[in-house]
């Protein structure tokens, strides 16, 4: 069943909106590095602070181009039913926060990295998890 589900994120029907997502993923991450930075190394917010603001932030973005693009077949329209799935994007990524924060602690304080540079795999690590509760929750 695994081997399936990833077969499938590659080649079968899931392959184009996990590529959307990831696109997706990778400009918000971007995005996500940029306000990182602005928020502890300019504003000298404590970076797991900064980390939380930015993560929210790209998580409303993120929300935004998802549904336009990487779910546009099966796109919240509509007042309501679009602040729905909103709300469950944020369950769905709030629930990957300790996820990410987690392990970008883990790499800043037991790893010596950087903020910028552990939250890279922090990113990477719980893009799977937010791809797969988004197509079956939010956008299912």
């Amino acid at each position: 069943m695994i081997r399936a589900t990833l077969r499938s994120f590659a080649s079968g029907p899931l392959a184009v909106q996990m590529r959307r997502f990831v696109a997706v993923g990778a400009f918000t991450a971007g995005i996500q590095m940029g306000l990182l930075w602005l928020f502890e190394d300019v504003a000298g917010l404590n970076y797991l602070i900064a980390a939380t603001i930015a993560i929210e932030i790209t998580i409303l973005l993120s929300y935004v181009f998802n549904n336009a693009w990487t779910f546009r077949a099966r796109q919240n329209t509509g007042v309501s039913e679009y602040f729905r799935g909103m709300l469950k994007t944020n369950l769905v990524r709030g629930t990957a926060w300790p996820l990410q924060i987690g392990v970008l602690y883990a790499l800043v304080e037991w790893g010596g990295l950087t903020a910028l540079v552990a939250n890279v795999p922090a990113i990477l690590i719980s893009g799977l998890y937010r791809f797969v509760l988004d197509y079956r929750w939010t956008w299912g």
